[in-house]
Protein backbone atom coordinates (compact mmCIF):
# COMPACT_ATOMS: atom_id res chain seq x y z
CA UNK A 1 0.00 0.00 0.00
CA UNK A 2 1.44 3.51 -0.85
CA UNK A 3 1.67 6.58 1.05
CA UNK A 4 -1.29 8.89 -0.38
CA UNK A 5 -1.34 10.90 2.65
CA UNK A 6 -4.10 11.23 5.54
CA UNK A 7 -6.92 11.90 3.28
CA UNK A 8 -6.73 8.57 1.16
CA UNK A 9 -7.00 6.23 4.30
CA UNK A 10 -9.40 2.89 3.42
CA UNK A 11 -10.88 2.39 6.39
CA UNK A 12 -12.16 -1.41 7.35
CA UNK A 13 -14.87 0.37 9.68
CA UNK A 14 -16.17 3.40 10.71
CA UNK A 15 -17.82 5.11 13.59
CA UNK A 16 -19.50 8.42 14.96
CA UNK A 17 -19.92 10.07 18.39
CA UNK A 18 -22.69 11.02 20.09
CA UNK A 19 -22.92 13.66 22.24
CA UNK A 20 -24.19 11.11 25.53
CA UNK A 21 -20.54 9.60 25.11
CA UNK A 22 -22.32 6.68 23.25
CA UNK A 23 -20.97 5.03 20.00
CA UNK A 24 -22.75 3.55 16.83
CA UNK A 25 -20.57 1.24 15.19
CA UNK A 26 -21.53 0.82 11.37
CA UNK A 27 -19.78 -2.39 11.37
CA UNK A 28 -22.40 -3.88 13.38
CA UNK A 29 -25.02 -1.33 13.65
CA UNK A 30 -25.49 -1.62 17.53
CA UNK A 31 -24.91 0.85 20.30
CA UNK A 32 -21.73 0.53 22.30
CA UNK A 33 -21.15 2.18 25.68
CA UNK A 34 -17.37 3.84 24.64
CA UNK A 35 -17.31 4.27 28.48
CA UNK A 36 -19.12 4.45 31.27
CA UNK A 37 -21.33 7.65 31.15
CA UNK A 38 -20.95 8.41 35.12
CA UNK A 39 -22.21 11.89 33.94
CA UNK A 40 -25.92 11.29 34.47
CA UNK A 41 -25.88 12.57 38.19
CA UNK A 42 -27.04 15.31 39.49
CA UNK A 43 -24.60 18.23 38.62
CA UNK A 44 -26.12 20.56 41.26
CA UNK A 45 -23.76 18.60 43.43
CA UNK A 46 -20.69 17.82 42.00
CA UNK A 47 -18.46 15.37 43.74
CA UNK A 48 -14.51 15.77 44.94
CA UNK A 49 -13.48 12.22 44.40
CA UNK A 50 -14.53 8.81 44.71
CA UNK A 51 -13.43 6.56 47.09
CA UNK A 52 -11.76 4.45 43.98
CA UNK A 53 -12.60 4.10 39.90
CA UNK A 54 -13.97 1.05 40.73
CA UNK A 55 -16.42 2.41 43.03
CA UNK A 56 -17.27 4.61 40.20
CA UNK A 57 -17.55 2.04 37.92
CA UNK A 58 -20.08 0.19 40.03
CA UNK A 59 -22.10 3.12 40.89
CA UNK A 60 -22.60 5.65 38.46
CA UNK A 61 -24.51 8.11 40.90
CA UNK A 62 -21.70 7.78 43.93
CA UNK A 63 -21.26 11.09 45.73
CA UNK A 64 -19.25 11.41 48.49
CA UNK A 65 -16.91 13.97 49.98
CA UNK A 66 -17.93 17.44 49.54
CA UNK A 67 -18.45 19.68 46.80
CA UNK A 68 -16.18 21.09 43.94
CA UNK A 69 -14.43 24.75 44.63
CA UNK A 70 -15.01 27.35 42.89
CA UNK A 71 -14.50 30.49 44.87
CA UNK A 72 -11.11 31.52 43.26
CA UNK A 73 -12.80 32.37 40.67
CA UNK A 74 -12.60 36.43 40.75
CA UNK A 75 -15.32 38.76 40.53
CA UNK A 76 -16.40 39.90 37.34
CA UNK A 77 -14.64 43.06 36.16
CA UNK A 78 -11.72 41.71 38.37
CA UNK A 79 -8.54 41.88 36.38
CA UNK A 80 -5.93 40.07 38.36
CA UNK A 81 -2.07 41.44 38.04
CA UNK A 82 0.69 39.36 36.57
CA UNK A 83 1.71 38.64 39.78
CA UNK A 84 -1.48 38.00 41.04
CA UNK A 85 -2.63 36.12 38.70
CA UNK A 86 0.84 33.44 38.89
CA UNK A 87 -0.20 33.58 42.70
CA UNK A 88 -3.53 32.53 42.72
CA UNK A 89 -3.19 29.64 39.89
CA UNK A 90 -0.42 28.55 42.41
CA UNK A 91 -2.64 28.14 45.28
CA UNK A 92 -4.71 25.93 43.15
CA UNK A 93 -2.70 24.08 41.93
CA UNK A 94 -0.68 23.01 45.29
CA UNK A 95 -4.83 23.08 47.03
CA UNK A 96 -5.84 20.44 44.00
CA UNK A 97 -2.62 18.63 44.14
CA UNK A 98 -3.53 15.54 46.23
CA UNK A 99 -6.30 15.11 44.27
CA UNK A 100 -3.76 15.18 41.55
CA UNK A 101 -2.30 12.60 43.20
CA UNK A 102 -4.89 10.35 43.75
CA UNK A 103 -6.04 10.58 40.28
CA UNK A 104 -2.19 9.52 39.35
CA UNK A 105 -2.39 6.21 41.10
CA UNK A 106 -5.76 5.52 40.05
CA UNK A 107 -4.89 5.46 36.65
CA UNK A 108 -1.67 3.33 37.28
CA UNK A 109 -3.95 1.37 39.14
CA UNK A 110 -5.83 0.41 35.48
CA UNK A 111 -3.97 -1.77 33.15
CA UNK A 112 -4.18 0.06 30.14
CA UNK A 113 -1.99 -1.42 26.88
CA UNK A 114 -3.01 -0.37 23.42
CA UNK A 115 -6.48 -1.22 22.69
CA UNK A 116 -7.30 -2.28 26.09
CA UNK A 117 -8.56 1.87 27.69
CA UNK A 118 -11.88 1.27 27.96
CA UNK A 119 -11.82 1.26 32.13
CA UNK A 120 -9.18 4.03 31.82
CA UNK A 121 -11.07 6.24 29.26
CA UNK A 122 -14.07 5.82 32.07
CA UNK A 123 -11.66 7.28 34.87
CA UNK A 124 -10.32 10.03 33.29
CA UNK A 125 -14.22 11.04 31.67
CA UNK A 126 -15.38 10.53 34.92
CA UNK A 127 -12.51 12.62 36.45
CA UNK A 128 -13.59 15.53 34.08
CA UNK A 129 -16.98 15.70 34.81
CA UNK A 130 -16.44 15.77 38.65
CA UNK A 131 -14.32 19.07 38.41
CA UNK A 132 -16.71 20.71 36.40
CA UNK A 133 -15.58 20.32 32.71
CA UNK A 134 -18.65 21.97 30.19
CA UNK A 135 -18.21 18.85 27.59
CA UNK A 136 -17.29 15.42 27.71
CA UNK A 137 -17.28 12.96 24.65
CA UNK A 138 -15.73 9.79 23.33
CA UNK A 139 -14.80 9.25 19.80
CA UNK A 140 -15.04 6.44 17.64
CA UNK A 141 -11.78 5.50 18.08
CA UNK A 142 -12.36 5.70 21.77
CA UNK A 143 -10.49 8.87 22.27
CA UNK A 144 -11.97 10.79 25.86
CA UNK A 145 -11.75 14.57 24.97
CA UNK A 146 -13.53 17.14 27.77
CA UNK A 147 -13.84 20.91 27.42
CA UNK A 148 -13.51 24.34 29.21
CA UNK A 149 -14.66 27.32 28.07
CA UNK A 150 -16.45 28.64 24.83
CA UNK A 151 -14.69 31.13 23.24
CA UNK A 152 -13.61 30.81 19.26
CA UNK A 153 -9.71 29.98 19.64
CA UNK A 154 -9.71 25.94 20.53
CA UNK A 155 -6.30 25.03 22.23
CA UNK A 156 -5.96 21.23 22.96
CA UNK A 157 -3.87 19.79 25.70
CA UNK A 158 -2.96 16.19 24.95
CA UNK A 159 -2.32 12.79 26.71
CA UNK A 160 -2.73 9.46 25.64
CA UNK A 161 -3.86 6.65 27.70
CA UNK A 162 -2.68 3.85 27.26
CA UNK A 163 1.01 2.23 28.11
CA UNK A 164 3.65 -0.17 27.36
CA UNK A 165 3.19 -3.55 29.31
CA UNK A 166 5.26 -5.18 32.35
CA UNK A 167 7.89 -6.75 30.60
CA UNK A 168 9.93 -9.18 33.12
CA UNK A 169 7.94 -8.22 36.05
CA UNK A 170 10.99 -9.80 38.33
CA UNK A 171 12.70 -6.83 37.39
CA UNK A 172 10.24 -4.12 39.07
CA UNK A 173 11.06 -3.59 42.71
CA UNK A 174 7.90 -2.91 43.08
CA UNK A 175 3.90 -3.30 42.20
CA UNK A 176 4.08 -1.62 39.26
CA UNK A 177 -0.11 -0.98 38.92
CA UNK A 178 -0.22 0.02 42.43
CA UNK A 179 0.83 3.10 42.17
CA UNK A 180 3.19 3.73 45.44
CA UNK A 181 3.63 6.61 46.31
CA UNK A 182 7.11 6.87 48.75
CA UNK A 183 9.14 9.99 49.33
CA UNK A 184 7.22 12.51 47.12
CA UNK A 185 7.17 10.03 44.00
CA UNK A 186 4.68 7.81 42.37
CA UNK A 187 6.19 4.69 41.06
CA UNK A 188 4.20 2.83 38.39
CA UNK A 189 3.63 1.86 34.87
CA UNK A 190 2.32 4.92 33.03
CA UNK A 191 3.40 7.38 35.76
CA UNK A 192 5.63 9.34 33.44
CA UNK A 193 4.47 7.70 29.91
CA UNK A 194 2.49 8.62 30.39
CA UNK A 195 -0.71 9.45 32.22
CA UNK A 196 1.19 12.35 34.99
CA UNK A 197 0.45 14.59 32.09
CA UNK A 198 -3.26 13.78 32.21
CA UNK A 199 -3.47 14.46 35.63
CA UNK A 200 -2.59 17.35 35.62
CA UNK A 201 -3.68 18.21 32.42
CA UNK A 202 -7.64 18.05 33.56
CA UNK A 203 -6.77 19.88 36.35
CA UNK A 204 -4.97 22.82 35.17
CA UNK A 205 -7.77 22.86 32.71
CA UNK A 206 -9.71 23.13 35.84
CA UNK A 207 -8.26 25.80 37.48
CA UNK A 208 -7.95 28.12 34.14
CA UNK A 209 -11.65 27.55 34.25
CA UNK A 210 -12.02 28.44 37.69
CA UNK A 211 -9.71 31.70 37.84
CA UNK A 212 -11.38 32.94 34.57
CA UNK A 213 -8.04 32.48 32.21
CA UNK A 214 -10.35 31.24 29.54
CA UNK A 215 -11.29 34.64 27.91
CA UNK A 216 -11.31 33.98 23.78
CA UNK A 217 -10.49 30.20 24.17
CA UNK A 218 -12.22 27.08 24.71
CA UNK A 219 -9.57 24.29 25.84
CA UNK A 220 -10.06 20.49 25.63
CA UNK A 221 -7.95 18.18 26.95
CA UNK A 222 -7.81 14.84 25.27
CA UNK A 223 -6.63 11.41 26.87
CA UNK A 224 -5.82 9.71 23.43
CA UNK A 225 -5.75 6.10 22.59
CA UNK A 226 -3.12 3.32 20.86
CA UNK A 227 -0.09 5.80 20.79
CA UNK A 228 2.38 2.95 22.01
CA UNK A 229 1.32 1.30 19.39
CA UNK A 230 0.83 3.75 16.48
CA UNK A 231 2.16 7.63 17.39
CA UNK A 232 -0.57 9.59 15.78
CA UNK A 233 -2.78 7.48 14.97
CA UNK A 234 -5.15 8.91 17.25
CA UNK A 235 -5.02 12.39 16.25
CA UNK A 236 -5.02 11.27 12.48
CA UNK A 237 -8.59 10.35 13.88
CA UNK A 238 -9.79 12.77 15.39
CA UNK A 239 -8.09 15.30 13.20
CA UNK A 240 -9.17 13.78 9.80
CA UNK A 241 -12.48 13.09 11.20
CA UNK A 242 -13.14 16.64 12.34
CA UNK A 243 -13.82 15.72 15.69
CA UNK A 244 -11.77 18.84 16.70
CA UNK A 245 -9.47 21.25 15.23
CA UNK A 246 -7.27 22.99 17.64
CA UNK A 247 -5.01 25.95 16.58
CA UNK A 248 -2.28 24.80 18.98
CA UNK A 249 -1.38 21.61 20.42
CA UNK A 250 0.17 20.93 23.87
CA UNK A 251 1.95 17.52 23.99
CA UNK A 252 1.96 16.10 28.27
CA UNK A 253 5.01 13.46 27.26
CA UNK A 254 7.56 13.98 29.92
CA UNK A 255 9.65 16.67 29.43
CA UNK A 256 10.98 17.18 32.68
CA UNK A 257 9.16 20.16 33.33
CA UNK A 258 11.29 22.06 29.64
CA UNK A 259 9.30 23.36 26.66
CA UNK A 260 10.01 21.08 23.81
CA UNK A 261 9.28 22.21 20.22
CA UNK A 262 9.63 18.85 18.03
CA UNK A 263 11.47 15.42 17.52
CA UNK A 264 12.75 13.14 15.03
CA UNK A 265 10.45 11.13 12.78
CA UNK A 266 10.47 7.35 12.30
CA UNK A 267 9.41 4.63 9.97
CA UNK A 268 9.15 0.63 10.08
CA UNK A 269 10.23 -1.35 7.17
CA UNK A 270 10.92 -4.87 6.43
CA UNK A 271 13.91 -6.22 3.91
CA UNK A 272 12.90 -9.63 2.56
CA UNK A 273 15.15 -12.12 0.76
CA UNK A 274 14.22 -15.29 -1.33
CA UNK A 275 15.59 -18.39 -1.08
CA UNK A 276 15.00 -22.37 -1.99
CA UNK A 277 14.85 -25.08 0.82
CA UNK A 278 16.39 -28.14 0.60
CA UNK A 279 17.74 -31.00 3.20
CA UNK A 280 20.18 -29.31 5.63
CA UNK A 281 22.02 -32.14 4.96
CA UNK A 282 23.23 -31.38 1.39
CA UNK A 283 22.81 -27.43 1.53
CA UNK A 284 24.16 -26.99 -1.95
CA UNK A 285 21.20 -28.26 -3.48
CA UNK A 286 19.00 -24.90 -2.02
CA UNK A 287 19.81 -21.14 -2.10
CA UNK A 288 19.95 -20.01 2.15
CA UNK A 289 18.27 -16.48 2.09
CA UNK A 290 19.86 -16.00 5.13
CA UNK A 291 23.23 -16.18 3.25
CA UNK A 292 21.69 -13.60 0.93
CA UNK A 293 20.54 -11.12 3.91
CA UNK A 294 24.20 -11.60 5.48
CA UNK A 295 25.89 -8.93 3.24
CA UNK A 296 22.64 -6.63 3.82
CA UNK A 297 22.82 -6.31 7.11
CA UNK A 298 26.37 -5.20 7.47
CA UNK A 299 25.47 -2.99 4.79
CA UNK A 300 23.06 -1.16 7.12
CA UNK A 301 25.11 -1.13 9.95
CA UNK A 302 27.53 1.15 7.23
CA UNK A 303 24.40 2.78 6.23
CA UNK A 304 23.96 4.31 9.71
CA UNK A 305 26.90 5.46 9.97
CA UNK A 306 27.12 7.57 6.73
CA UNK A 307 23.63 9.15 8.20
CA UNK A 308 26.08 11.63 10.01
CA UNK A 309 26.44 13.81 7.26
CA UNK A 310 23.26 14.95 7.18
CA UNK A 311 22.74 15.77 10.65
CA UNK A 312 20.80 18.60 11.92
CA UNK A 313 21.52 21.19 14.60
CA UNK A 314 18.89 20.57 16.48
CA UNK A 315 17.67 17.32 15.94
CA UNK A 316 20.88 15.32 15.76
CA UNK A 317 21.19 12.88 12.68
CA UNK A 318 19.12 10.01 11.34
CA UNK A 319 19.16 6.82 12.24
CA UNK A 320 18.66 2.97 11.27
CA UNK A 321 18.73 -0.33 12.69
CA UNK A 322 18.16 -4.02 12.90
CA UNK A 323 14.76 -4.44 15.19
CA UNK A 324 14.53 -8.14 14.27
CA UNK A 325 15.75 -11.22 12.12
CA UNK A 326 13.80 -14.18 11.37
CA UNK A 327 13.70 -17.14 8.76
CA UNK A 328 11.42 -19.66 7.34
CA UNK A 329 12.41 -23.17 6.39
CA UNK A 330 10.06 -26.28 5.91
CA UNK A 331 11.95 -27.69 9.43
CA UNK A 332 15.01 -27.01 11.22
CA UNK A 333 16.74 -29.60 9.13
CA UNK A 334 16.59 -27.36 6.11
CA UNK A 335 18.10 -24.45 4.46
CA UNK A 336 15.73 -21.13 5.07
CA UNK A 337 13.87 -19.97 1.69
CA UNK A 338 13.21 -16.89 2.98
CA UNK A 339 15.08 -14.39 5.57
CA UNK A 340 12.62 -10.70 6.40
CA UNK A 341 14.64 -8.16 8.67
CA UNK A 342 12.78 -5.30 10.48
CA UNK A 343 14.28 -1.66 10.47
CA UNK A 344 13.75 0.67 13.22
CA UNK A 345 14.43 4.25 10.70
CA UNK A 346 14.53 7.62 12.93
CA UNK A 347 14.34 10.25 10.42
CA UNK A 348 15.99 13.58 11.26
CA UNK A 349 14.72 16.93 9.51
CA UNK A 350 14.95 17.13 5.73
CA UNK A 351 14.32 13.27 5.16
CA UNK A 352 11.42 11.73 4.00
CA UNK A 353 9.77 8.04 3.55
CA UNK A 354 11.03 8.25 -0.25
CA UNK A 355 14.21 9.05 0.69
CA UNK A 356 14.66 6.19 3.19
CA UNK A 357 13.48 3.44 0.91
CA UNK A 358 15.46 4.46 -2.03
CA UNK A 359 18.73 4.92 0.34
CA UNK A 360 18.15 0.86 1.73
CA UNK A 361 17.22 -0.25 -2.05
CA UNK A 362 20.51 1.47 -3.69
CA UNK A 363 22.52 -0.76 -1.11
CA UNK A 364 24.51 -2.54 -3.50
CA UNK A 365 23.52 -6.14 -1.08
CA UNK A 366 20.19 -5.01 -1.82
CA UNK A 367 20.15 -4.74 -5.27
CA UNK A 368 22.62 -8.03 -5.26
CA UNK A 369 20.15 -10.62 -3.36
CA UNK A 370 16.70 -8.91 -5.18
CA UNK A 371 16.00 -8.29 -1.54
CA UNK A 372 12.17 -6.76 -0.97
CA UNK A 373 11.80 -3.13 0.48
CA UNK A 374 8.31 -2.61 2.22
CA UNK A 375 7.13 0.06 4.51
CA UNK A 376 5.07 -1.62 6.71
CA UNK A 377 0.86 -1.05 7.31
CA UNK A 378 -0.89 -0.47 10.80
CA UNK A 379 -4.62 -2.11 11.22
CA UNK A 380 -5.40 -2.66 14.46
CA UNK A 381 -8.83 -2.99 16.13
CA UNK A 382 -9.35 -0.50 19.08
CA UNK A 383 -11.19 -1.29 21.78
CA UNK A 384 -14.32 0.60 20.14
CA UNK A 385 -14.44 -2.04 17.65
CA UNK A 386 -12.91 0.78 14.88
CA UNK A 387 -10.01 -0.09 12.91
CA UNK A 388 -8.23 2.76 11.39
CA UNK A 389 -5.38 1.91 9.18
CA UNK A 390 -2.30 3.95 8.24
CA UNK A 391 1.42 3.52 6.95
CA UNK A 392 3.62 3.00 9.63
CA UNK A 393 5.46 6.61 8.73
CA UNK A 394 5.65 9.10 11.19
CA UNK A 395 6.93 12.12 10.06
CA UNK A 396 9.58 14.50 11.84
CA UNK A 397 8.31 17.76 13.08
CA UNK A 398 10.07 21.25 14.29
CA UNK A 399 8.28 24.04 15.91
CA UNK A 400 11.03 27.41 15.89
CA UNK A 401 11.86 29.09 18.40
CA UNK A 402 10.36 32.57 17.50
CA UNK A 403 6.68 30.65 16.30
CA UNK A 404 3.46 32.22 19.11
CA UNK A 405 3.57 28.39 20.56
CA UNK A 406 6.69 28.23 21.27
CA UNK A 407 7.06 31.83 22.53
CA UNK A 408 3.89 31.61 25.05
CA UNK A 409 5.01 28.20 26.34
CA UNK A 410 8.31 29.59 27.22
CA UNK A 411 6.48 32.27 29.19
CA UNK A 412 3.82 30.40 30.91
CA UNK A 413 6.72 27.76 32.27
CA UNK A 414 8.80 30.96 33.52
CA UNK A 415 4.82 32.02 35.54
CA UNK A 416 4.82 28.09 36.82
CA UNK A 417 8.62 27.48 37.46
CA UNK A 418 10.04 30.66 38.76
CA UNK A 419 12.65 30.25 36.31
CA UNK A 420 13.64 30.43 32.55
CA UNK A 421 13.37 26.74 31.15
CA UNK A 422 14.61 24.37 29.19
CA UNK A 423 14.28 24.56 25.47
CA UNK A 424 14.63 21.26 24.10
CA UNK A 425 13.24 18.17 22.18
CA UNK A 426 12.58 14.65 22.50
CA UNK A 427 14.53 11.57 21.69
CA UNK A 428 11.55 9.52 21.41
CA UNK A 429 8.28 9.85 19.02
CA UNK A 430 5.12 11.58 20.49
CA UNK A 431 1.38 12.25 18.69
CA UNK A 432 3.12 15.27 17.51
CA UNK A 433 3.75 13.14 14.27
CA UNK A 434 0.53 13.89 13.39
CA UNK A 435 -0.88 17.15 14.66
CA UNK A 436 2.31 18.91 13.21
CA UNK A 437 3.87 16.54 11.49
CA UNK A 438 1.01 15.15 8.99
CA UNK A 439 -1.29 18.13 9.72
CA UNK A 440 0.83 21.54 10.46
CA UNK A 441 -0.99 22.09 13.89
CA UNK A 442 1.70 24.56 15.52
CA UNK A 443 2.21 21.73 18.76
CA UNK A 444 4.70 21.95 21.39
CA UNK A 445 5.53 19.67 24.60
CA UNK A 446 5.52 20.25 28.47
CA UNK A 447 5.20 17.56 30.61
CA UNK A 448 5.53 16.34 34.24
CA UNK A 449 8.51 14.05 34.83
CA UNK A 450 11.40 12.91 33.51
CA UNK A 451 11.79 10.38 29.80
CA UNK A 452 14.50 8.65 30.69
CA UNK A 453 12.14 6.88 33.15
CA UNK A 454 9.44 5.69 30.20
CA UNK A 455 8.90 1.84 29.73
CA UNK A 456 11.60 0.92 32.31
CA UNK A 457 10.76 -0.97 35.72
CA UNK A 458 11.23 2.39 37.91
CA UNK A 459 8.61 4.27 35.96
CA UNK A 460 7.69 7.15 38.06
CA UNK A 461 6.69 11.28 38.60
CA UNK A 462 7.45 13.04 41.40
CA UNK A 463 4.49 14.78 42.89
CA UNK A 464 5.62 18.33 43.12
CA UNK A 465 5.56 18.05 38.87
CA UNK A 466 2.19 17.55 38.73
CA UNK A 467 1.60 21.00 40.57
CA UNK A 468 3.80 22.49 38.53
CA UNK A 469 2.65 21.14 35.41
CA UNK A 470 -1.18 21.93 36.38
CA UNK A 471 0.09 25.65 36.65
CA UNK A 472 1.44 25.52 33.30
CA UNK A 473 -1.92 24.17 31.70
CA UNK A 474 -3.71 26.80 33.58
CA UNK A 475 -1.64 29.39 32.12
CA UNK A 476 -0.88 28.61 28.86
CA UNK A 477 -3.98 29.70 26.90
CA UNK A 478 -3.81 33.56 27.84
CA UNK A 479 0.23 33.58 27.05
CA UNK A 480 -0.40 31.81 23.67
CA UNK A 481 -2.97 34.63 23.01
CA UNK A 482 -0.61 37.36 24.58
CA UNK A 483 2.34 35.75 21.61
CA UNK A 484 -0.05 35.55 19.00
CA UNK A 485 -1.23 39.38 19.76
CA UNK A 486 2.53 40.67 19.89
CA UNK A 487 3.23 39.04 16.29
Amino acid sequence: MRWLGPSRYRRTASARFLPTGHLVNSRDGNLMAAALDLGKRTMADPVVAVKSWQDAVRDPGLTTRGRTEHSERPPPGDSMSIQDQAARVAALAARYTGEMTTFLRDMIAIPSESADERDVVARVAQEMRRVGFDEVKIDGLGNVLGRVGQGPVVIAIDGHLDTVGVGDSSTWKRDPYKGELRDGIIFGRGASDQEAGIAAGVHGARIAKELGLLGGVQLWVTGTVMEEDCDGLCWQYILEEGVLKPEVVVITEPTNLGVYRGHRGRMEMEVRTQGLSCHGSAPERGINAVYKMAPIVADIERLNERLAADADPFLGKGSVTIAEIRSTSPSLCAVADSCTIHLDRRLTRGETLERAVAQIQALESVTRAGATVTVLDYARESYTGLTYPTKKYYPTWVVEESAPAVRGAVAAAMKALGRPPVVDKWTFSTNGIATCGLFGVPTIGFGPANEVHAHTPEDQCPVEHLTLAAQFYALFSQEYLNSVRQG
